[in-house]
């Protein structure tokens, strides 16, 4: 926050100041401190509100304010870890499949619950679970 504030970075600054202030107000309904993983989940919830706005933005032909949406999606995503590509979050997929024994898409919770556990915010998950339920059906 510091270094966005001394460059004069407002977008930067700005959604800093957001993504605080999220985590704050979670701290402040849980009423308890949240750890890592708890920040990096809402930084995943911000990603992606901000990525249904760009999309509905885009519908309605606001690009611009679909472009800003998508510049704050680009600052967030600097705090997370890096993605997963997809052939690593198939063979992560292939190999929770194969220690589950998940044979048809009732399986699918058990797959995706596991998948979220050993991958938190390094794969979307609506695209993994087009993927799951590509390889069970």
């Amino acid at each position: 926050m510091k270094t966005a504030l001394k460059a004069g970075e407002k977008d930067r600054l700005g959604v800093i100041r957001m993504a605080f202030a999220a985590i704050r107000q979670v701290e402040i309904d849980s009423r308890k401190d949240i750890d890592d993983a708890g920040s990096l989940a809402v930084i995943e919830k911000l990603v992606k509100q901000r990525k249904e706005s760009a999309r509905q933005y885009r519908d309605a032909k606001r690009p611009e304010l679909a472009e800003k949406e998508e510049a704050e999606i680009e600052l967030l995503s600097a705090y997370l870890p890096a993605q997963l590509s997809a052939d690593e979050v198939s063979a992560m997929i292939d190999e929770i499949i194969a220690t589950t024994g998940a044979s048809s898409i009732k399986d699918m919770g058990k797959v995706m619950g596991q998948l979220k556990a050993r991958a938190q915010g390094r794969v979307d998950m609506s695209a993994a679970g087009a993927i799951v339920r590509s390889k069970i059906t």
